[in-house]
């Protein structure tokens, strides 16, 4: 192995090898090397007259911490067994995405294994990871990692995420890692120690903006991402809050991503996907490079969920306000964003841009009813489960399942969970955890809440009460909601109208004062019933799924019971 560091702030470097130690020599640019033909497992980096020893910045493992040596990990020597896989486009497919800490009672990447052939039986054909790199602490989000190049030992480290991806692959199904770029967490980042990794004098909300004016640190981000897709055999990536990205070069980080993305998938002939969380509303995100735009492949559309959850719940607060009609939901549907240059009262400017929905397909935009921050970002984690009856979940899964876009799951949805998620960190230092205890309770306190009531995220309880039980599945509506999923995959998989990304293939109408709505995708209609009273809607044909068994249409007309739905061939 050779042992290489940027640090073009030091005027001294010193390689610790199994205790050893070897002077490293300046190759140019700030880069330092070691002699060549050292061998050895643990190592770190001795910056001028320090004494103790940093982790290597590209380190590939952390078996102890964040904070002690690095172990030499060869991707290389293992042996897949997915040859024959060919990869799978996004278009058409869904996504389901999850948290391996509370994916299961373990929280490992061997154990979620196990639970592969279920995601496979609701039509799964992505699974998303939250991110997985390696962080301070026991558990964590996955948004805090400070060494993006290390999978958390905490779920089994890279040789497992290996055996997970390669398992996936048998099963025929994709992956996608969510990484992130925009920040790095509270405790163990001793990247600025190197060199000018972080941005002087700019901050987004999670801490110091990246360093996009330097080329090595974008090629600390763009060999990151090549590492997942080509090392982990990941198949797609999914890119955190780039609009907190402060980047004002001539190439752009995520047209550079994009492009580099793109020659990788060319050499391994196997399609690679960058999926972007966006609150910009901006279409350029995913519009191709040779029509102006960045050439990332797809990007998370908040503003369906928004218009969704209102609509089910009522609930009109915050960012909420705006999607109070069915108007909104209508909007969204057969134009994409619903704020694209219309005033958002949230943000109290214009926000967002038109898409062209002549020629971008839709299926550029991921959209849920549910994820980890809808979820998470509530002050007691409570799902929508908490909220809602049978009939509304399945309400939810139909419109989502059944529309234009690429539907993303949020784990334990499609049966229902009662078990919360909530926002949980185990920040070994006593001043950090206690600051940010006490700073997610005072924010949701502002907000009118009991402070006892919001959990503790320090709590470890707080954790364990956020894995999923997986028993409560197969019970009484848990099981119902469940088989609901998997007839939903069996339609998409035999419906053409269902996966077909054309805006101009769907029309929708409503009735706000009714609260009944139609969505028409071709020749198969989505009708749904919002309203707690029996609703007939002057649309007919033959039921092809209903959420209650006495549904029925006839040529010209159907009758849905309070908070139900249909799909209907007309």
């Amino acid at each position: 192995m050779s042992f290489e560091v940027w640090a073009p702030e030091v005027s001294r470097l010193t390689l610790l090898l199994d205790g050893e130690r070897h002077p490293m020599t300046e190759t140019g640019e700030g880069w330092w090397a070691a002699d060549a033909g050292l061998s050895g497992s643990d190592y770190g980096y001795l910056l001028d007259d320090d004494e103790h020893p940093l982790p290597d910045p590209r380190s590939r493992r952390q078996p102890v911490s964040v904070h002690e040596l690095s172990h030499t990990f060869d991707a290389a020597e293992f042996e897949w067994s997915d040859a024959s896989w060919n990869g799978r486009q996004l278009a058409g497919g869904m996504i389901y995405e999850l948290h391996i800490g509370t994916f299961t009672p373990e929280g490992t990447l061997d154990s979620a294994v196990q639970k592969l052939d279920h995601l496979v039986s609701i039509g799964v054909d992505f699974v998303e990871l939250l991110p997985m790199n390696a962080f301070n602490g026991d558990h964590n989000w996955g948004y805090d990692g400070v060494l993006w190049y290390a999978v958390d030992e905490t779920y089994g480290g890279p040789i497992a995420y290996q055996r997970f991806v390669d398992a996936c692959h048998q099963r025929g199904l994709a992956v996608i890692q969510d990484v992130v770029y925009n920040h790095l967490g509270p405790s163990g980042n001793y990247l600025p120690r190197f060199g000018p990794y972080l941005r002087s004098g700019s901050s987004n909300t999670w801490g110091d903006s990246v360093n996009l004016d330097v080329p090595q640190v974008r090629s600390y981000i763009v060999d990151n991402a090549l590492m997942w897709l080509r090392d982990y055999h990941v198949d797609a990536l999914r890119l955190d809050a780039v609009h907190a990205l402060v980047d004002e070069s001539p190439v752009h980080i995520l047209e550079q991503l994009a492009t580099e993305t793109d020659a990788l998938s060319a050499f391994l002939g196997r399609p690679l996907t960058l999926i972007a969380e966006s609150d910009l509303n901006d279409p350029k995100v995913v519009t191709p490079r040779e029509a102006g735009g960045y050439g990332v492949h797809a990007q998370w559309s908040d503003d369906f969920h928004h218009a969704l959850h209102v609509a089910l719940t009522g609930e009109i607060t915050g960012y909420y306000a705006d999607f109070e009609h069915l108007e909104s939901l209508a909007k969204v549907i057969t134009r994409g964003f619903y704020h694209d240059g219309t005033y958002s009262s949230f943000r109290e400017h214009d926000h967002g841009s038109p898409i062209d929905t002549e020629h971008m397909p839709a299926w550029r935009l991921v959209v849920a009813d549910q994820n980890h921050d809808q979820i998470g970002n509530r002050a007691i984690g409570d799902r929508l489960t908490a909220q809602l009856d049978v009939g509304q979940l399945s309400i939810a899964a139909i419109l989502t399942l059944a529309g234009p876009f690429t539907p993303m799951l949020f784990m334990g949805e499609e049966w229902g969970a009662s078990t919360p998620w909530q926002f949980f960190t185990a920040h070994p230092e006593k001043e950090l955890g206690e600051a940010t205890a006490t700073g997610r309770i005072a924010e949701f306190e502002k907000m009118g809440w009991d402070p006892d009531v919001v959990p503790d995220p320090q709590e470890p309880s707080t954790f364990a009460d956020s894995k999923l039980d997986w028993s409560e599945s197969g019970e009484g509506d848990h099981a119902r909601l469940l088989e609901l999923y998997r007839s939903l995959a069996r339609l998409r998989a035999t419906v053409p109208d269902l996966t077909d990304p054309r805006f101009g293939h769907t029309t929708c109408e409503f009735d706000d004062d009714e609260k009944w709505f139609m969505m028409h995708r071709g020749a198969t209609s989505v009708v749904v019933n919002f309203a707690a009273h029996p609703a007939v809607l002057a649309v007919g044909g033959r039921v092809l799924l209903a959420t209650e068994s006495d549904i029925a249409a006839s040529s010209t007309a159907v009758v849905l019971p309070a908070h139900s739905a249909a799909i209907l061939a007309r």
